[in-house]
């Protein structure tokens, strides 16, 4: 990134201009639209591609039978790992008429609640929680109980989603018997084209951040750009120029197994999330300088021209991204017609490359910013800049 602008630190997250010129793709299925009202408000363009959908299990004989495994004896410990979840698992106690035996069982437990949602659920139903870690994972709930003699003891795991395979196997090689309560489960989103359409514009740099807020979102996405050969083009574009933001070192997982650093709230709230994003993409994803005496703020789709905030179309958008990699310096035709959108052929490319730049200058507004070059190219008008 190229900054030729003192940077000014940025403390306006909440701002409503503070994600003006910037794209994020929402992967959330739930709560998607409150993620969303978050992000718009600060300015931002939101792309909606649910990634998956959860299956509720109400009728599900595993989960029923879960349910009778738990009543056959008293249990020690339980698991609570998500908030819905454990709702769920109430609800579907209460149409099979085994609630008040079921809490009973309870009751008599430790419950470790993985965070504050399944805590709040624990509550809700009347029962009272053992302890919760402050990390909000998986992982310290096993460390918590691995440090404990396990020999004997009856744990009810509640599942969130997928299986919790090598949670599981550590407590029963611990000696623990332990009971798996498949509350829900997780399925790609039936319809995959706004999820692939996103994939896509992570890869060709069309979106400035993804969201993600559950790790079967992760993988769901990563699954669908393994489909259509697209994966590891996906993991290069979070490497990269596209930010990765999860809600929480969980969400965070498949990509950080990856290789991928995700961007991550100090809490694992909706609204965490959308002031962290506030923060990063104006500091991080944002190129400043001065061209013709005018200061210039590049975001995603948008340029800031004195402070006015003017969006771009694609291929205006590029050229300019083009140019300020090398400020001052002259781009010639052929390096800003393979920016283009679309990629126009030879013989049409001269006069692509003069439409963006017609269209570039008419949205930036003041003259002198774009200067041409006699037979060579385009430069912004910066001085010359070899750092």
């Amino acid at each position: 990134m190229t900054t030729l602008l003192e940077e000014a630190p940025m403390t306006l997250e909440t701002a409503p201009d503070a994600l003006a010129g910037f794209t994020i793709g929402v992967t959330a299925t739930r709560r998607s639209e409150e993620l969303s009202a978050l992000l718009e408000r600060r300015g931002a363009r939101v792309v909606r591609a649910p990634a998956i959908r959860i299956v509720p299990l109400a009728e599900d004989t595993g989960l029923l039978a879960a349910t009778r495994a738990c009543l056959e004896a008293p249990v020690d410990d339980v698991v609570v790992t998500t908030g819905v979840g454990f709702r769920g698992w109430m609800a579907a106690a209460e149409g099979w008429g085994l609630s008040t035996d079921l809490n009973a069982h309870l009751a008599g437990a430790r419950l470790l609640a993985r965070g504050p949602k399944a805590r709040g659920a624990v509550r809700a139903a009347g029962l009272a929680d053992y302890w919760t870690p402050g990390t909000e994972s998986c992982e310290e709930v096993k460390e918590y109980l691995l440090a404990q003699d396990l020999q004997g003891r009856r744990i009810a795991v509640q599942l969130h989603g997928e299986p919790l395979d090598g949670f599981v196997a550590a407590l029963r090689e611990a000696g623990a018997d332990v009971i798996e309560v498949p509350v829900y489960r997780w399925l790609p989103y039936r319809d995959t084209s706004p999820l692939r359409r996103l994939i896509s514009q992570a890869i060709t740099g069309s979106v400035d951040a993804v969201a993600f807020t559950s790790a079967p979102a992760v993988l769901a996405m990563l699954g669908a750009a393994r489909a259509d050969g697209l994966e590891d083009a996906l993991l290069a574009a979070f490497d990269t120029r596209v930010v990765a933001a999860c809600v929480g070192p969980v969400t965070a997982g498949p990509l950080t197994q990856r290789g991928v650093r995700a961007v991550q709230p100090d809490r694992a709230r909706l609204g965490a999330l959308a002031r962290t994003l506030a923060r990063h993409l104006p500091e991080s994803g944002v190129t400043r300088l001065v061209a013709g005496g005018h200061e210039l703020e590049i975001r995603g789709h948008a340029v800031v021209v004195d402070g006015n905030l003017k969006p771009l179309p694609p291929a205006p958008m590029a050229v300019l991204k083009r140019l300020a990699e090398r400020p001052g310096h002259v781009v010639g035709r052929a390096d800003l017609r393979v920016v283009l959108p679309g990629g126009p052929s030879r013989d049409s490319a001269e006069h692509a490359v003069e439409m963006a730049i017609t269209r570039l200058r008419r949205a930036l507004g003041p003259s002198g910013i774009v200067e041409t070059v006699v037979k060579r190219g385009y430069r912004l008008a910066c001085g010359r800049d070899d750092r």
